[in-house]
């Protein structure tokens, strides 16, 4: 058996999307390891232990830890979140473009989090508007000082250049009595900022 599910584990003392705790709740628990091996860590081809195992993963109620916890962890065999390893290979090829707010709000609560780049660029950067020092992001996010310096420094030229740019894009904007459908006034392409809820928005804030 390549991974552990079955055996009893201490509760961790941190409670974060990084633990293992969630094992616990896996419907995959309790099954014997050879049948996991068959179930889970099956051969290629063989279809009829991949429907059994998506059976039991589509009504796990820890489906995405599971999931998370193989992306997180680089474990790139087996059957893990309801994916085969076929099936995860253009997530992992990704993943440290993910980004996933539920995990950027879990790291403002000091959650054990296993950020990707993105994720981590997101921390830094609410962390910076809120007024966070470099000590504070530093254990945060469990870095070495200097590099929690380096990415405040970067987050405060990102939003300094975001902020400039905005400021020139509300200068270009026809004024109430000019047509704005008129196809030969050239307006700017305009990069989106980033979808935030006010719900995600409020809870960044209450967590920072």
């Amino acid at each position: 058996m390549r991974h552990i599910t079955t055996n009893d584990t201490p509760t961790p003392t941190i409670r974060g999307i990084a633990d293992h705790s969630w094992q616990e709740r896996g419907l995959c628990r309790g099954l014997p390891a050879k049948e996991i091996d068959e179930l889970f860590f099956h051969a290629a081809r063989n279809r009829a232990a991949i429907d059994a195992a998506k059976t039991i993963c589509g009504q796990c109620p820890v489906k995405k830890a599971c999931f998370d916890y193989a992306l997180d962890n680089e474990i790139r065999q087996g059957m893990w979140g309801g994916l085969t390893e076929d099936e995860r290979r253009p997530w992992h090829a990704k993943v440290n473009k993910r980004l996933d707010y539920s995990r950027v709000k879990a790291a403002f609560e000091g959650r054990d989090i296993h950020l990707s780049d993105a994720e981590r660029e997101a921390v830094t950067r609410h962390a910076y508007v809120r007024g966070w020092s470099p000590e504070r992001l530093a254990y945060a996010l469990r870095l070495d000082l200097d590099w929690a310096r380096d990415l405040m420094r970067n987050a405060a030229h990102a939003v300094a250049d975001r902020d400039h740019y905005w400021d020139q894009a509300d200068e270009t904007k026809p004024a109430d009595d000019e047509t704005a459908d008129d196809e030969d006034i050239a307006s700017p392409v305009q990069v989106p900022r980033q979808v935030q809820t006010d719900s995600l928005i409020a809870a960044l804030r209450k967590a920072a």
